[in-house]
């Protein structure tokens, strides 16, 4: 596997929504959000009901705003948009900016709501506020989406610390010792004939010789 493969297994996701009152703007915003080194793995347009809009801000019930929020967001089409890059959490949520227009033009102008948002409702755009939110929003929007879970640090040194280093370790010594001249052919043919996970066959012993 190359690191490319690598680093599309495990690139962080998130959920972006362009709300109503920035839909006219959506190609603008979703090309900004390619110069930012996002890329876009799902997206689509949908009108949601108030209902499926109370699902998806449940976690806002009871708040004064929770009404208007819901009928906002119910008043006319919307894209959603899976996207992934390195910390894509964190990073969208710094380019969209605080809830707060006043605050967003104030102290972050640069931020998506402080060019496209007009009041603190239609604040132009809606990003996951963390790994678990972001789960549950990207299967809310798109129901198909298998979401591994996403190794950890640890988790993966010990993965390779008890499956690969021993084995590796031991190749490049003979490596070493051996210097033949394609080291890369030579190291991948050792480790074929050296898996420890396949069983040994030794050319001319049989099962009675064994015993």
């Amino acid at each position: 596997m190359d690191r490319t493969s690598q680093h599309r297994i495990y690139v962080e996701r998130t959920l972006a929504i362009i709300k109503p009152d920035a839909l006219h703007k959506s190609d603008e915003i979703e090309d900004v959000f390619l110069k930012s080194g996002f890329i876009i793995l799902q997206k689509r347009r949908l009108q949601m009901s108030p209902e499926q809009c109370s699902e998806f801000y449940a976690h806002q019930y009871g708040k004064l705003f929770f009404p208007s929020l819901t009928a906002f967001m119910s008043s006319g089409p919307i894209v959603a948009m899976t996207l992934a890059r390195d910390n894509a959490i964190a990073h969208l949520k710094s380019m969209i900016g605080p809830d707060n227009i006043s605050k967003a033009r104030e102290t972050h102008p640069q931020c998506l709501r402080a060019k496209y948002g007009t009041s603190d409702l239609k604040n132009a755009l809606h990003g996951s506020d963390s790994f678990l939110a972001a789960v549950r929003e990207i299967k809310f929007m798109f129901p198909n989406t298998v979401i591994e879970p996403f190794p950890s640090r640890g988790g993966t040194e010990e993965y390779l610390s008890k499956n690969v280093n021993p084995v590796l370790l031991r190749g490049l010594t003979e490596l070493c010792k051996e210097k033949p001249l394609n080291p890369c052919i030579w190291l991948a043919e050792w480790l074929l004939k050296n898996d420890p996970n396949q069983p040994q066959i030794c050319d001319g012993v049989t099962v009675e010789d064994a015993h």
